[in-house]
């Protein structure tokens, strides 16, 4: 916004004089044509100092006025995708002409800076009050009802991919060293997808899926294993199978294979990846197999068997543990995705 028009050091002095003869701030104000306000600041501001002259400051003044912070800061909180070009034509239009670097520098200092937008799935509002309703049926569950569910999920490991990226200690002018760098291939140099599950007692079986996954080969896929890890992980009777809502698993069939394995399963509210704590396994997954750095699909199917069965019982009874959580944080996000 415009700054206001600094006052002459004659005026501020005459206003010293006016209020040392008796008069008012209001009568001062009418008599020189200046806002009460303004009087006032100059007085408090004398009897506090004793003088009426500019104090030393740090630094050049601001180019935006408060007034202009307080309206840049509002725009940018009501959309957060507005620009710094925009940000700058809309202090021009108000008669304050200022650089992009200013408006980021303000904004820091405002607590705000510029941030990738998170990619999160698409919430309809029956998204939404599906995933409040479980949060707020589940919110009381006691921490044993969770430590028997058995979570499941699939994912897509690429041999070179975002899933490889890591960080390196390095000097000046080395960053094409073989040490410090991460090779790629076109096209990504292919991937594999995995099926796996996991409970509080510790990480189940983990099956590589080479084809196309259909309802058939994932009734086929629990049949040779679900069962069978339930036992080798002694998981209490009644114990509760989660998956999504993927069309394979909510195929008829599906449905009615395991309700004759007589096996119970979790109701679960669509688009919420965040109250599936498998998504922070297969985050350490893939952590741990680019921190190993596979050449080639065998090596990368290999690698992430070897790592899946190292993964400590002590973290997947952490994610249990910390369920309740989750489902407050959705609660207290409205039914929108969370920070998990």
């Amino acid at each position: 916004m415009a700054k206001t028009k600094e006052l002459s050091k004659d005026t501020r002095n005459k206003i010293v004089d006016l209020h040392q003869a008796g008069k008012t701030e209001s009568a001062i104000g009418k008599q020189l044509g200046m806002k009460k306000s303004t009087v006032g600041a100059i007085i408090r501001k004398w009897k506090t100092y004793k003088t009426t002259d500019n104090l030393p400051q740090s630094g050049a003044p601001r180019k935006i006025s408060p007034r202009g912070v307080k309206m840049i800061t509002r725009t940018v909180s009501k959309n957060p995708r507005t620009t710094r070009g925009d940000l700058v034509n809309d202090l021009q239009r108000a008669g304050t002409k200022v650089t992009k670097a200013t408006i980021s520098n303000t904004l820091h200092r405002q607590g705000l800076k510029s941030c990738s937008a998170r990619r999160v799935p698409l919430f309809k509002p029956v998204h939404v009050r599906a995933r409040l309703k479980f949060a707020r049926e589940h919110l009381d569950d006691p921490e044993e009802d969770w430590e028997n569910v058995i979570w499941s999920d699939e994912t897509k490991i690429k041999l070179f991919g975002k899933n490889s990226t890591c960080r390196v200690w390095r000097r000046k002018n080395a960053e094409l060293h073989p040490k410090n760098t991460i090779p790629t291939v076109k096209h990504g140099g292919g991937n594999i997808m995995l099926w796996g599950w996991f409970s509080a007692k510790g990480p189940g079986r983990l099956i590589r899926v080479k084809e196309r996954m259909n309802g058939a080969m994932y009734r086929e896929i629990l049949s040779k294993n679900l069962l069978p890890s339930a036992r080798a992980l002694k998981m209490k009777r009644g114990w509760v199978f989660q998956h999504d809502n993927d069309p394979k698993h909510t195929a008829r069939a599906t449905k009615e294979w395991l309700r004759k394995k007589h096996f119970k399963v979790l109701e679960w509210p669509s688009q919420s990846p965040d109250l599936n704590p498998i998504e922070n396994l297969w985050r350490e997954l893939k952590i741990r197999v680019a921190q190993r750095q596979p050449q080639n699909i065998t090596a990368l199917e290999e690698i992430c068997m070897e790592e899946w069965a190292k993964l400590p019982a002590t973290v997947c009874k952490n994610l249990v543990a910390t369920y309740r959580k989750r489902l407050t944080s959705v609660i207290a996000n409205k039914g929108y995705i969370t920070k998990y």
